[in-house]
């Protein structure tokens, strides 16, 4: 039997969920998003262009289609009701409902529910509805994390002692003017996210991935929606063991265990601190990039995941291939604060994978790549597929991720493919996962630790 399947989005998240869901042979999948994303319309037998926090019109498409499951990419539709909107249309939407999703689109209920539920790795915090209550507040309490409560797309938070001084961050919130700021403890320690597939109370998850949210090389910059991210061919990173991996684990465990009914993905990003493993902040959906490095390794079928979960079925316990893979954004120049749009960009994709084959190549001791090297491949993300070509906008606009045994492999993978790519008008940071990085990552452990 095939399933019509319909994505809701258009970003490198969503090109790599298309992929996963086009690698079935009982899947016909249908697309709808604000921009053309070339490489979801190439997997697709239909693209439609709407706003994707418009639950009418996405509905609307899903039923002119036959959709059978939906999967939502971006968290501005979940905030917007889509899922909601779907689920009343009778589409098993896999993603949760407004009212859930809140876990992600509202820090200080996030918090609090945290508090509530007394859920693990909470770390202190108060929020605050006035904006000199919240700047005295700073004053008495020296560094902090400084968080919107509302969504930001991964750019509204300001560290105090890391990214800005206590004054360059009340300057923001008095610039800003939010309704409410949620302010927390400074967690020091080393990022990770773990993506969780979720329905009817069962909880399966993924590989641990270090984003890199900074915009420049050495961890420089203001916060971006991403820049970069890998895995290992373990389930843990480097610089952590799988007791600190379990103990995430659990976390999302007593998470999902209090949400009730939650369906989607749950990604929780994670600090490993010296007094173990604290929330950062949950999403309701999943990562970007993080995507990107799981979904290509997930050896289950995607497809059977979603039908499990519409059937209520207990969900598939899932395998991963045993790689490392290291994932690179191309983005326009000046970004995130001040992005070039607008600039005509040709990839050729079989370059890419090409290149990446001609890089395992180079490495292994004969004349053929190793058998767990695969072919680096390419995601499209913010780009616009015009009649007359390929442009940026704003946002990132493609990335690559190479595949291969360890993580510095894979990163000279990507680094191969994102010459073939070609970057015009573009920049990436080129530091991500390459080994010197990815030692200063377990240093820092070691340090924190006293070992």
């Amino acid at each position: 039997m095939t399933e019509t399947v319909l994505l809701v989005g258009g970003g490198g998240r969503e090109h790599a969920i298309a992929r996963a869901v086009a690698a079935s042979e009982g899947a016909t999948l249908y697309a709808c998003a604000g921009n053309r994303n070339p490489g979801i319309g190439a997997l697709t037998a239909g693209f439609e262009t709407l706003e994707t926090t418009d639950p009418t019109a996405v509905t609307a498409y899903a039923e002119a289609v036959g959709a059978d499951i939906a999967v939502i990419g971006p968290e501005a539709a979940l905030e917007a009701g889509v899922a909601d909107a779907l689920d009343d249309a009778g589409v098993y939407t896999f993603g949760p409902q407004a009212e859930q999703a809140r876990i992600e689109t509202d820090k200080g209920f996030q918090r609090r529910f945290m508090q509530d539920h007394d859920i693990p790795g909470c770390p202190d915090f108060e929020e605050f509805r006035d904006t000199e209550a919240a700047c005295a507040y700073i004053d008495s309490h020296g560094d902090l994390a400084v968080k919107p409560a509302g969504l930001t797309g991964g750019k509204g938070v300001r560290v105090i002692g890391d990214q800005v001084t206590a004054e360059e961050a009340k300057a923001h919130l008095r610039d800003a003017d939010y309704d409410r700021v949620v302010l927390e403890e400074r967690l020091v320690g080393e990022e990770f996210t773990l993506q969780a597939f979720v329905a009817h109370g069962d909880v399966r998850v993924t590989p641990a991935v270090q984003d890199h949210k900074r915009a420049y090389e050495g961890d420089e910059g203001p916060n971006t929606g991403g820049m970069g991210s890998y895995t290992d061919a373990a389930l843990h990173l480097p610089f952590m063991d799988e007791d600190d991996y379990l103990e995430a684990v659990d976390v999302i465990q007593a998470t999902v265990d209090a949400l009730e009914g939650y369906k989607g993905v749950l990604y929780g990003q994670f600090m490993l601190t010296a007094e173990g493993v604290k929330v950062v902040e949950f999403n309701a959906r999943f990562g970007d990039p993080e995507a990107m490095n799981t979904l290509p390794a997930l050896e289950t079928d995607f497809l059977d995941v979603l039908v499990a979960a519409r059937d209520g079925d207990s969900l598939p316990q899932l395998t991963f291939a045993r790689n490392a893979t290291v994932c690179k954004y191309a983005v326009p120049d000046g970004y995130p604060t001040e992005p070039e749009a607008g600039t005509k960009v040709t990839i050729d994709a079989d370059s890419v994978a090409r290149a990446a084959r001609e890089r395992a190549t180079e490495e292994s001791s004969g004349d053929e790549p190793r058998d767990s090297a695969g072919d680096a491949l390419l995601f499209y993300a913010s780009v616009d597929d015009r009649e007359e070509g390929i442009y940026t906008t704003t946002s990132r606009s493609f990335a690559v991720v190479g595949v291969a045994d360890t993580i510095t492999e894979a990163e000279a993978q990507a680094e191969a493919a994102l010459a073939a790519a070609g970057d015009e008008g573009l920049r990436t940071r080129h530091d991500i996962g390459k080994p010197g990085l990815v030692q200063r990552r377990v240093d820092h452990m070691r340090e924190l630790r006293g070992e």
